[in-house]
């Protein structure tokens, strides 16, 4: 019986870890050259979805921040350490 060919095949690389700070910085810099407003429609276009890719990068790592510190605010009886903001209700305060 024949034998397989040994794969080569190289693992991918694993990607780079999500900077936060960069990924603003280029979000700032997309903004910016849609604003100037002479980019071509397709270049436009590729321009804008990097936004939107970022945008959404930027809003799950800030999601993913904000459940961390929920979680290391946390008593151990479940509630809160922090009070909530000036102007603003609790769950448990909330009349609606």
């Amino acid at each position: 019986m024949p034998r397989a060919p040994a794969r080569t095949d190289t693992p991918a690389p694993a990607p780079a870890p999500f900077d936060f700070e960069r990924s603003m910085a280029d979000l700032e810099a997309v903004v910016a050259r849609l604003e100037q407003g002479d980019l071509p429609l397709e270049e436009a276009l590729a321009t804008f979805e990097r936004g939107v890719q970022l945008t959404r990068a930027c809003q799950e790592a800030l999601a993913a921040a904000e459940q961390k510190v929920e979680i290391l605010l946390a008593r151990p009886d479940g509630t809160s350490v922090t009070a909530p903001f000036a102007g603003e209700t609790s769950d448990a305060e909330d009349p609606a």
